[in-house]
């Protein structure tokens, strides 16, 4: 399998690159983590990326889609991740957009993707009710839906909800109670605003926006249930593991830019007379660092043809993928922050911002620990 992009791909990477560039604003991301209670969206930042097909490229053209791939998908991702350009990606299309894709009937899809495609439609996926992520066979899921004389009844709350506060549907895990088998779980579209949901906004130390939601006793109707009742934990599952790689993307986007800003300062900064890249200490860590963003690529690319191709134990690849770079954006954290001195450890300087970006990043949807035991169980050790 060929890890190096295409002529088309390398010009998809020119243009988001240039877009991201121009589009970066560290001034405004650190304004926004002052105020925790809004969403903090841009819309017209949304539109642009809209307009430039991104929110359409994993989609089948019948439903609006461009029909590309998930190689596309993370050339986005990094160039994103490299700026810190926040936006609804990860949520609305990867997520959203990937459940629908999967377990949506042919109305659904038809309903949704095309909106979602055109940025006409914001969603997110709620899942997670633990302070970490696990598995969804092994996720102590509290939400019941329970079957009623006139559709379902779904109470509970869920966390760290991506994008909730402007997300204009939400997909809902839910375990079945009642006539049903307990442990089977289902998907449930929820419209935004509907009678019983209440979503409280917030933001990760990233200024990435989060929001908690709950459920009082929500009325759903029948056409709600995404795909078939008890049969959606596999799909969650698949929808899981390509949003790790997504996610892994973004990440090794940010982790190129605190190598290169960092590489950059030793070049220039001073110290006893002599530039602080010529100590062979500095020298000999630069070195490794550079071997671990060169591994962390490679990984990431070999992940995103294996969604593409179909390889068999994609499950297994993402959990690999996402391990790696959950590491290495630690380690550029840490080599970041303490390469830079006394500068990195405030807001004054972009390193900081980047190294908060990891702690979040290396969070979300499983840290290292949980995906090498899921990658250890996949392959019987």
């Amino acid at each position: 399998m060929s890890l190096l992009l295409t002529v088309e791909q390398l010009l998809l990477k020119e243009s988001a690159a240039g877009f991201a560039q121009d589009r970066r604003d560290m001034r405004a991301l650190r304004t926004r983590r002052a105020n925790a209670g809004s969403p903090h969206f841009d819309h017209n930042l949304w539109r642009e990326m809209v307009s430039l097909g991104w929110a359409a490229v994993p989609f089948e053209e019948e439903f609006g889609g461009l029909g590309l791939g998930y190689a596309e998908l993370g050339i986005i991702m990094e160039e994103l991740g490299r700026h810190l350009v926040m936006s609804p990606m990860l949520s609305s299309v990867v997520m959203y957009g990937g459940l629908v894709s999967l377990a949506g009937s042919e109305q659904q899809k038809a309903d949704r993707l095309p909106a979602i495609a055109a940025g006409e439609r914001l969603g997110s996926f709620a899942y997670l009710e633990s302070a970490r992520h696990t598995g969804i066979g092994d996720s102590p899921i509290t939400t019941t839906l329970e079957k009623t004389a006139v559709g379902y009844r779904l109470s509970g709350s869920k966390q760290c909800v991506l994008d909730g506060g402007v997300a204009d549907e939400f997909v809902v895990l839910a375990r079945n109670v009642g006539d049903d088998d307990a442990k089977g779980m289902s998907l449930v579209l929820v419209p935004a605003g509907v009678e019983g949901l209440k979503v409280s906004n917030n933001l990760l130390i990233d200024g990435r926006s989060v929001a908690n939601i709950s459920f009082d006793a929500l009325v759903i109707e029948s056409h709600w249930l995404l795909g078939q009742a008890l049969e959606s934990a596999p799909v969650a599952d698949r929808v899981l593991d390509l949003a790790a790689v997504a996610l892994s993307a973004e990440m090794l986007g940010g982790i190129q830019s605190v190598f290169d800003m960092t590489l950059e300062y030793l070049k220039v900064r001073e110290q006893f007379g002599a530039k602080v890249g010529s100590f062979q200490a500095l020298k000999h860590r630069a070195a490794r660092w550079f071997c671990e963003v060169e591994l962390s690529r490679a990984v990431v690319l070999d992940a995103l043809r294996a969604i593409d191709h179909g390889t068999d134990g994609v499950s297994a690849i993402a959990s690999a993928c996402k391990a790696r770079l959950s590491d290495t954006y630690d380690l550029s954290g840490k080599e970041g922050i303490q390469m830079h001195g006394g500068i990195g450890v405030t807001d004054e300087h972009d390193v900081g911002l980047f190294m908060k970006h990891g702690r979040v990043t290396e969070l979300l949807l499983g840290d290292s620990r949980y995906h090498r035991l899921k990658f250890a169980i996949a392959n019987g050790y």
